[in-house]
């Protein structure tokens, strides 16, 4: 163990020295004028945090370290970031890096899984839709803090009896249920289920297509555009958080909050329980966005020589970080006004829509100059989500021009305007009166289990992938490598398959506040998942029957790379894919696929 112990160590963290220039500069040979590279490194790290850092750092993580034991949840976090979360997004960004290509084209590495990059875009569209809707709300709230008082302050004539503005310990419930009611009567002007589907509300509409058009605007040049764009929207967010932190921590009641969240009220039994496990690994996969296409997508227009392993670590852990900080702003906040209300912290969390729309609104206007610190938090929220919601759009455009560059390389502009004008139709019914249902529905089924079933087949090539992740890092010991393999064949994909199971196990049909789903609901929720899932093995079977041979020597042909899988540019092939050794190898016993139609030419 002595020959692999502190040099593999060193070379595990700070990269093998034997690669003199691992991450080139922009403007050297190696630049792919033609599908185009990062300006600058930077560009590609705040797009890719910016894409990871998402809504669920600021709503979903702080309420799962309040409800999981506080502080002791950090630990199953890290350890699921460590054995799970760093390995998928590394082994993510090494796919796209290589051969430069969007999360369909990348599994010509192995041919008989292109239909999970299939599934990546599917759901990275269908989320697209519901994320924008997200954006949406946050305008409209963000919009509506330029009021002194803010409209949630006092009691409104609808609301009747169901109000009270005394700050004491019995009304406190009927006082988050007036910011409910504002909510759902005026912002949402919430139906009584998804069977009611009302009108369109007009102001929601009018902020999706705001949200639209500064994504269009945005991504009008692809990453050049956004590139420039993300050294603001990546980094203010980290500015407003401090802000509200400063404040927060100021407040009276914010000490008692920080100790709900991560403080003294940590519960270490807590760590005996499974179901905290199980909510650590699940909130890595979703707060990386692993499975959705992204991380391939943006690592794409790196260098070929770019190191993305300290890129992984780099970015992985900001996440992480994040998410804790975030934490610390929004419970000092909320110690506050469970101290004006003379309540327990608990009484006042929410989770996920709640905190960020009910909850932290609610604190917010408890504090002198409520309209400033409201148009802050709502700002944050509006730079976090659009962040995550340039890299789905990427994801859809990059994968188009892959499969089609003749016909869209040269109109990217109206590639970009058509995608935001499509998603923007395609989200009108989320901002009909029952549009916070069909937000839910989709969330609760496409953002779930579909994720874990990408990213429990996305594991399957990383074998093979060794040998190409050294042409671009250079040649590593068998240390290093004992350790990846290590999660990416055995840790990662058992711990997906447990957390895939106990989730179908354990699966309770969506409700949004009291209201249940109608059984239609919930079918249309299962075509969703089915719909996604069965491009993974309609794709396989297709591939299958289209290859020639016996079946073991069909599927052996589809688990080997394609001829099409190698580095974009010629002079990062080196010997392993040079074009003469191409030619000698044994030509591959599935027969060449006629174009029976474009999309099969270009993606099957």
């Amino acid at each position: 163990m002595r020959k692999y112990g502190w040099n593999s160590f060193k070379d595990l963290i700070f990269g093998n020295p034997a690669v003199v220039d691992q991450d080139p500069p922009v403007g050297d040979g190696a630049q792919n004028a033609e599908r185009e590279n990062w300006t600058s490194k930077r560009e590609y790290l705040l797009s890719a945090i910016g894409y990871a850092v998402g809504l669920g750092n600021v709503w979903r993580f702080p309420y799962l370290a309040y409800k999981n034991g506080g502080g002791a949840f950090l630990i199953p976090y890290f350890v699921m970031l460590v054995v799970a979360g760093i390995p998928l997004f590394f082994l993510e960004s090494a796919f796209g890096q290589f051969c430069s290509q969007g999360p369909i084209n990348v599994w010509r590495a192995v041919p008989i899984l292109q239909g999970v990059g299939v599934a990546m875009v599917l759901i990275t569209t269908i989320v697209s839709i519901y994320y924008n809707v997200i954006i949406a709300y946050s305008l409209y709230y963000m919009f509506a803090s330029f009021q002194s008082p803010l409209p949630w302050t006092g009691c409104l004539s609808w609301a009747g009896g169901n109000c009270s503005t005394t700050p004491k310990g019995a009304f406190s419930l009927i006082i988050v249920f007036h910011v409910f009611l504002l909510c759902s009567h005026v912002a949402l002007q919430r139906s009584s289920g998804l069977d009611e589907t009302g009108p369109v509300v007009w102001h929601l509409a009018l902020c999706l297509l705001l949200s639209s058009i500064i994504v269009a605007a945005a991504l009008i040049r692809g990453i050049k555009s956004s590139g420039k764009v993300v050294y603001f929207t990546a980094t203010f967010p980290y500015v407003l958080i401090v802000i509200l932190l400063i404040r927060g921590v100021t407040l009276e009641g914010a000490r008692d909050g920080i100790e709900f969240y991560i403080g003294s009220q940590s519960n270490l039994t807590k760590l005996t329980e499974a179901q905290v496990w199980k909510d650590a690994a699940t909130q890595t996969f979703y707060s990386l966005s692993i499975g959705w296409g992204g991380v391939t997508t943006l690592a794409s227009y790196n260098n070929f020589h770019n190191n993305m392993f300290k890129d992984a670590f780099l970015i992985t852990l900001t996440n992480a970080g994040t998410s804790v900080f975030a934490g610390f702003a929004i419970f000092s906040i909320l110690g506050h006004m469970a101290h004006v209300y003379e309540i327990p912290v608990g009484e006042v969390v929410k989770e996920g829509f709640g905190l960020a729309f009910i909850a932290y609104p609610d604190a917010l206007s408890k504090l002198p100059i409520s309209p400033l610190w409201s148009v802050l938090f709502f700002f944050m929220l509006l730079t976090v989500g659009l962040d995550s919601q340039f890299g789905g759009i990427e994801v859809i455009t990059t994968c188009l021009i892959d499969a089609f560059p003749e016909v869209f390389k040269s109109k990217r502009a109206l590639l970009t305007i058509a995608t935001c004008s499509i998603l923007y139709l395609l989200g009108l019914p989320c901002v009909t009166q029952a549009g916070i249902y069909w937000v839910t529905l989709i969330d609760q089924f496409v953002a779930s289990w579909v994720l874990l079933i990408v990213a429990l087949l996305e594991v399957i090539g990383a074998n093979r992938f060794v040998k190409d992740i050294e042409m671009m890092i250079g040649q590593k010991s068998f240390g290093f490598w004992l350790w990846w393999r290590m999660c990416w064949f055995f840790i990662t994909p058992c711990l997906i398959l447990v957390i895939l199971i106990w989730s179908v196990i354990t699966f309770q049909s969506p409700i949004y506040g009291t209201v249940k789903y109608p059984m239609w609901g919930l079918v249309l929720g299962w075509c969703m998942i089915i719909f996604v899932v069965m491009w993974i093995f309609g794709i396989a079977v297709y591939k299958l029957f289209r290859a020639k041979g016996t079946p073991w020597q069909r599927v052996k042909a589809l688990c080997r790379p394609s001829e099409e899988w190698h580095p974009y540019l010629d002079v990062h092939r080196g010997e392993r894919y040079s074009e003469e050794r191409c030619r000698h190898k044994e030509k591959p016993v599935r027969k060449r696929e006629t174009n029976v139609n474009v999309i099969t030419s270009s993606w099957l």
